[in-house]
């Protein structure tokens, strides 16, 4: 009994020894160029190479002028297009992520309201040069893909985003401007009907009566 175990652990030791051998790192330690190299068979000496003129990268055919370019023919579209629209499972959806981006890259600048006056051109680090308000008539009545250029391309001393905002995101900031643009200039009569009763009432015209009574009080100056 103790000779065949002996013999075992014999065995599995030589097996051990066998596997051993055919371990090596010939795989990770093959010849090849690592980002940045200097390579001797490109005559630019880089190794690192450009894509291949006329080529596509898979999943970045962006035919749709609209949708990744925000114009047509040269021509900034006039609102956000269908395709960006079905991004969001609805108005909602996307007004919230429009905000979300909005706070993130657009507030330090412009501000929470679109005035201008966020921090950043508040600590005069614009290179004094004003921030455009979104509430002026130039461009409450500017394309919307205008906005969406900006955003993609930047304008003046404003760095372009293309790279940190995805093409979906950047129409649902754009979507967000025009709701900070509406907010600033709405009217009564846009409002509706019983929502504009219940202002003029001096209630809160986003709460439905009776609401109060189960909410608890609602402030008329929110």
């Amino acid at each position: 009994m103790k000779r065949m175990k002996t013999a075992y652990t014999a065995g599995l030791a030589l097996l051990g020894l066998v596997l051993a051998s055919g371990c090596h790192r010939d795989m990770y330690d093959q010849p090849k160029y690592e980002p940045y190299d200097q390579s001797t068979f490109f005559t630019d000496q880089k190794a690192d190479r450009q894509p291949v003129t006329g080529t596509v990268a898979r999943g970045q055919l962006a035919l749709d002028d609209a949708f990744y370019r925000g114009a047509v023919n040269g021509k900034p579209v006039p609102n956000i297009p269908p395709a960006a629209l079905a991004r969001f499972a609805n108005t909602r959806d996307m007004l919230r992520r429009g905000q979300a981006q909005y706070n993130t890259f657009c507030q330090p600048c412009h501000g929470e309201s679109g005035y201008g006056n966020g921090m950043i051109a508040q600590r005069g680090l614009s290179q004094r040069r004003q921030v455009p308000t979104y509430h002026s008539p130039r461009l409450r009545d500017i394309e919307d893909g205008h906005f969406y250029d900006v955003i993609t391309n930047g304008f003046g001393v404003m760095y372009p985003y293309s790279s940190r905002i995805a093409p979906e995101d950047r129409w649902a900031v754009v979507a967000y401007i025009r709701a900070l643009q509406l907010s600033q200039n709405a009217r009564p009569s846009d409002m509706p009907a019983e929502a504009r009763q219940r202002l003029l009432r001096g209630e809160n015209p986003n709460v439905a009566p009776g609401a109060a009574a189960t909410t608890g009080t609602t402030s008329t100056n929110e």
